[in-house]
């Protein structure tokens, strides 16, 4: 970052358009008239996993678990527009061809009949493998990674169309916890062949599908691997960084220097994986956090302040980046993965001083509210917007959308 310019400025500077908006109708220029403009979506993705609306999409929770998931839905949508789903193989087909397609497929349409895209993870990974690939050559479990995500890329297609293609490859031939078919293919065809297999298959079933190349490795082993893989010619739409910081906050310094490691391949970045706990800290000598086994992980007041000033920090840093597309929080409730208290709300589902500190960010400090606005004599207004959808409408009448689509001035016109 420029040394004379702050984090705000940055951002401001990357995410929005002066914007000039002539407004026409069948009689011409709609001029001298006031006419009101909404900001309805952010262009930037602020994303958190939707695992949870996966039951309350299929009308399977009732009573009070019910009230609990429709009061976070509220929370949810209140702040971000951009859903994770899990597509973790051995979950969604426990039994060979006998996939969770429908759950999920409703799941998808739920998000989408209130305005949020949804995402896909992953296509490929080899942990959480079904058990039946073991029995299974390595052609063939080859095979049957292809067919499997052929089946879903084509199911879910115009529901779903942004995927992780593939997850933590940098570790995925090494990885020796649990026996699993994956591993299995990928030693023996190596990292950037089981990488094809999963990129090139999904393109084949959508030519317009969003593939992120995903992974937890954010060393120079990943650096490498991405090289390889843009050496050998495969198309990779976006970098997926994961940032689980249940040992403690990565800090500006450490952000700013993956940021701009990665931003050198000139691929749109996405933080697929955020957390920041406001807890006790897991020990550092952690070196896998799933050895960290716990059932009972709390919240406290001092970690909720702290975990508050370190997310709206570590928002600010990476939007003041252009190349960060996206960032995922995972997940809005505590104790999701780990049973950390890495979530945004309580288990109760009561707001946490982050949840409040990041809805002021994206909803209030970087968020355009109703205005009130006149044309002038040749229909136009000017104002500056943050990068996204708009709606204008005139003396109360049907609202128009419109885009916001680039940076610094920009010039349209709007037929209402």
């Amino acid at each position: 970052m420029p040394l004379d310019k702050s984090a705000d400025s940055l951002i401001r500077e990357h995410r929005t358009a002066a914007a000039t908006v002539t407004l026409t109708s069948s009689a011409g220029p709609v001029a001298n008239r006031r006419v009101t403009v909404a900001q309805k979506r952010h262009s930037f993705l602020f994303g958190s996993i939707g695992f949870g609306f996966v039951p309350l999409a299929n009308g399977e929770v009732e009573g009070k678990e019910r009230e609990t998931l429709e009061l976070l839905e509220q929370e949810w949508l209140a702040l971000f527009n951009f859903a994770t789903l899990p597509f973790y193989w051995g979950r969604f087909e426990p039994v060979r061809g006998k996939p969770d397609t429908a759950r999920l497929l409703a799941a998808a349409r739920w998000f989408r009949e209130r305005g949020v895209p949804a995402k896909g993870h992953p296509l490929c990974w080899h942990t959480t493998q079904p058990d039946w690939l073991l029995d299974l050559s390595n052609d063939e479990i080859a095979e049957a990674q292809r067919a499997r995500i052929r089946r879903e890329v084509s199911d879910f297609r115009g529901l779903i169309d942004a995927w992780d293609a593939i997850n933590e490859a940098v570790i995925m031939p090494v990885y020796d916890r649990k026996e699993n078919g994956i591993t299995r293919i990928c030693r023996a065809d190596g990292r950037v062949a089981t990488i094809r297999l999963a990129f090139e298959t999904a393109r084949e079933s959508n030519p317009d599908a969003f593939l992120v190349l995903n992974d937890f490795d954010m060393s120079t082993a990943f650096e490498c691997l991405i090289e390889a893989v843009l050496a050998a010619g495969i198309k990779v739409d976006a970098l997926g960084l994961q940032s689980h910081m249940h040992q403690g906050y990565w800090g500006e310094e450490r952000t700013r220097d993956v940021v701009e490691r990665f931003s050198r391949y000139g691929l749109p970045i996405h933080f697929t994986e955020t957390t920041i706990v406001s807890g006790e800290l897991m020990p550092p000598e952690i070196e896998d956090l799933n050895d960290y086994q716990v059932t009972n992980w709390p919240t406290t007041e001092a970690g909720e302040a702290r975990q508050a000033e370190e997310a709206v920090e570590f928002y600010k840093t990476l939007l003041s980046y252009p190349a960060v597309k996206a960032i995922t929080w995972w997940d809005l409730p505590d104790d999701h993965w780990l049973h950390a208290p890495g979530g945004l709300v309580r288990v109760d589902g009561s707001p946490k001083p982050a949840y409040e500190a990041l809805k002021s960010l994206i909803k209030g400090e970087w968020w355009l509210a109703p205005a009130e606005m006149t044309t002038d004599d040749h229909g136009r207004i000017r104002f500056s917007g943050w990068l996204g959808e708009y709606e204008v409408s005139v003396d109360g009448g049907k609202p128009v959308s419109f885009e916001l689509d680039r940076v610094g001035e920009m010039a349209l016109e709007v037929n209402l």
